[in-house]
């Protein structure tokens, strides 16, 4: 099979490799499509410590089942499927409590276990018999549901805001993540959702998507137009969507009182230690909240919302190239360049 093996910084191979090999309790994929996500564009740049060279990447990721293990049950060989990348262990504190996005012991396809960037993915045992793989609906496009995995993670940051029907919401970072923010923010109710960015070109998109308000801070004072907006009051939440220290503050800055603020986005190593005004969280009250990854039941969801169109996959997914392309749409990435890009394997 072809596959894109990450072997160092910069460096990514295109090999021929063996399919890989299934136990009896395992799925073996013949993976359709996977998305290339901001943590691979990190991961070839500047290397992961749970990454170890060679290793195939890639965990957003959508295909068609090409063989099972004698022991798998409620699966079958031509089943579309998506496949949940952090394997949790189901055993602990974490995950007894519900979070198994937080599990202190998980495997992750993509990471530590080989990933999507290939013809062919297997799925281990322990994947199979925690629900990893989800099966698709004979509708669902496989093309869009491979950005599933994302969007769950969005779904995830927003269970604490509780946006509602009279809300003002500001996303800074019009990336994709920052858009399916935005998206999602109209699905649950917002009145107004203000997207924040010095990319023309996503704001420009976003705002045909539905957003209400867009800003290019190259251009003007974030804090003086989101005040023009909402009339002096603020917004009722406020989302940081990209991986730059000082947006974390803005966002901060223009919240109401009473009102919720997302940390979405990590920041670069070496560069997490950020100074913030905590008098303003204190005075104004504003509860904040973090996010990291998701769990099964969320990307169910996130399929729901892609297969209704609530989510518009279709305007999302801007770039579709082959395998032999992958350092190329990374790059694209980094530039900024379109919004969704995907890697056609079969």
């Amino acid at each position: 099979m072809k596959a894109a093996v990450f072997h160092g910084i910069e460096d990514i191979r295109i090999e021929e490799r063996e399919i890989p090999k299934i136990d009896d309790d395992g799925i073996l994929i013949k993976v359709s499509y996977c998305a290339i996500c901001g943590t691979d564009v990190r991961i070839y740049f500047n290397g992961q410590d749970n990454v170890i060279p060679p290793r195939i990447t890639g965990h957003e990721i959508s295909g068609v089942i090409d063989s099972i293990g004698k022991n798998v049950q409620g699966y079958k060989v031509g089943d579309k499927v998506v496949v949940v990348p952090q394997i949790a262990c189901g055993k602990c504190f974490e995950c007894l409590r519900g979070n198994s996005n937080m599990c202190n012991s998980a495997d992750v396809i993509g990471y530590g276990l080989d990933g999507g960037f290939a013809e062919y993915m297997a799925v281990p045992g322990k994947a199979v018999e925690h629900g990893n793989v989800i099966k698709l609906e004979k509708d669902q496009d496989l093309k869009f549901s491979c950005i599933a995995e994302p969007l769950s993670c969005v779904i995830n940051g927003h269970k604490n805001l509780n946006i509602k029907l009279g809300d003002d919401v500001l996303i800074v970072g019009a990336g994709p993540i920052g858009t399916m923010h935005a998206l999602l923010s109209k699905a649950q109710g917002a009145t107004r959702v203000i997207l924040a960015d010095i990319e023309e070109n996503r704001l420009n998109l976003a705002h045909e998507l539905g957003t209400d308000f867009v800003i290019d801070t190259s251009k003007t004072d974030l804090y003086e137009e989101v005040n023009e907006i909402t009339k002096g009051q603020g917004v009722d939440v406020g989302i940081a969507a990209c991986s730059v220290p000082s947006v974390q503050s803005q966002v901060l800055s223009v919240i109401k009182k009473g009102g919720k603020a997302l940390f979405f986005a990590g920041l670069p190593k070496g560069k997490s230690i950020n100074p913030i005004d905590t008098n303003i969280i204190h005075y104004k009250e504003i509860s904040l909240y973090g996010s990291f990854g998701s769990t099964i039941t969320q990307h169910i969801t996130a399929l729901k919302l892609i297969n209704s169109k609530v989510i518009n996959a279709d305007r999302l997914i801007t770039t579709i190239l082959p395998i032999d392309k992958l350092v190329d749409g990374i790059k694209m990435v980094r530039r900024g360049e379109g919004l969704k890009i995907a890697i056609k394997m079969s």
